[in-house]
């Protein structure tokens, strides 16, 4: 039988499938469910930095309707953070009790400010590692995309002084330079990336003129971008790349191996097919390695990345036009 371990952030995966962060990994019960599917990993649902500062900002509101002194503000901030994170911390202890696998930890940040402190609990909680999940909207005017750009190392930097667990970072692909932002941050330390995150993205009404969401799941296309960068950079780091949005089955999995990744994140393909999909993914692989006779996947990962493509110059091509005339 083929040998369908991996490894990632030094850890060893015993297939390549990881649950990203999702509400499929907001409870001990969900998680326990996603091991006994087959995932090698499970990345925590992420605790949102905003999400704290709004709920206290809403708190203070309550509170000053009820004409309380603004001298309880600080109680409010400190006590509302409390109660947030200790539930966070209940859940990696939760999971880590609950399950042999990995148990990833995660956090949705936008700055570098005082929320850096509470990664140290999180390592002391159990947790195996810690994804950090950024992405900030190049839509500032009043910023360069450098200053933008320096917040990623800002962050990174003043967690990596916090905790000795592997750290991991989703990027998305919103940079002027995205390769070199890839090996830069790279350089910084941390153990892997993870390529690349998927967003909420607005869409109109028309009749009730009004902003909805829309595209809340990846579909099987949205691998091409991940699928790209993650051929492009697999040789040029010296950290982990893990395939992220676009992955629905077994197929689009293989595709992400023979780019270079070391493991791939799926939610998605959970929501729209159920938790038998890891199964069938894991069939997929191994009926494929059987066919072509590999033995184990670093028999053929990154086979058709950049570096070892016969023509890595398709990796660069843009323009599709001459494409057009096979409709």
């Amino acid at each position: 039988m083929a040998d369908i371990r991996t490894n990632y952030l030094g850890m060893e995966l015993k297939n390549p499938i990881i649950a990203s962060s999702s509400t499929l990994t907001d409870s001990v019960e969900e998680i326990e469910k996603l091991e006994q599917a087959g995932v090698s990993a499970v990345v925590l649902r992420s605790i949102f930095e905003e999400e704290i500062t709004l709920e206290m900002e809403h708190e203070i509101k309550e509170a000053v309707k009820e004409g309380f002194d603004e001298g309880l503000f600080d109680y409010y901030d400190a006590k509302i953070k409390q109660d947030n994170i200790s539930k966070y911390i209940d859940l990696i202890k939760g999971a880590k009790a609950a399950v042999d696998i990995p148990v990833i930890a995660s956090i949705n940040c936008v700055s570098s400010h005082e929320w850096t402190y509470f990664t140290k609990k999180i390592e002391d909680a159990g947790a195996d590692a810690l994804e950090l999940n950024m992405f900030l909207l190049p839509s500032d005017t009043t910023k360069t995309c450098e200053e933008q750009e320096k917040l990623y190392f800002d962050i990174v930097n003043k967690v990596l002084k916090e905790v000795s667990i592997p750290v991991t970072l989703k990027i998305s692909s919103y940079f002027s330079d995205l390769a070199r932002m890839i090996q830069n941050l790279a350089g910084t330390g941390i153990k892997g990336l993870v390529l690349f995150n998927k967003f909420f993205a607005p869409d109109f009404d028309i009749e009730n003129e009004k902003v909805i969401s829309t595209y809340v799941l990846s579909n099987e296309q949205d691998i091409v971008t991940p699928l790209r960068w993650v051929a492009i950079m697999s040789d040029r780091v010296d950290v982990d790349l893990v395939a992220s949005t676009g992955v629905h089955n077994g197929t689009g999995m293989i595709k992400q191996l023979l780019a270079g990744a070391k493991a791939v994140q799926i939610a998605s393909t959970l929501y729209k097919n159920g938790l038998e999909v890891v199964e069938n993914m894991i069939q997929d692989l191994e009926a494929w390695m059987a066919r072509k006779n590999y033995e184990k996947i670093e028999d053929f990962r990154g086979k058709l990345s950049y570096s070892k493509a016969t023509n890595p110059a398709i990796y660069s091509r843009v323009q599709f036009m001459k494409h057009f005339g096979e409709f």
